[in-house]
């Protein structure tokens, strides 16, 4: 997975798609990426807003985090998307430190 196409993409404001290995629900997932950080538990991780495809939890579109090291078959689409969404917080706020890449 290659950190630098994600940061491209938030950078450029380009919805991605990629495919996500999740224990419990994988599959394609479409996001608009918002920050490329590190979680509490110092995983480097990808918070976007979730857009549709695959998704462990019953809720619609939202704010989710991926791990890097899950995300494969990456693909920057053509659609842009205008940040942020709320509840975003550019410096990481409690939950994510050092920013990688953020909107």
């Amino acid at each position: 997975m290659s950190q630098t196409t994600l940061c491209e993409a938030i950078t450029s404001k380009h919805v991605v798609q990629f495919y996500y290995d999740s224990k419990k629900s994988p599959g394609i997932r479409v996001v608009e990426p918002h920050m490329v950080a590190y979680n509490q538990k110092n995983n480097l991780i990808l918070s976007g807003w979730f857009l549709g495809g695959e998704t462990g939890s019953a809720e619609g579109p939202g704010w989710r985090e991926y791990l890097l090291d899950k995300i494969s078959s990456l693909s920057v689409l053509q659609e842009t998307f205008s940040p942020p969404r709320p509840g975003y917080v550019r410096d990481g706020g409690k939950m994510f430190h050092n920013v990688q890449c953020a909107v």
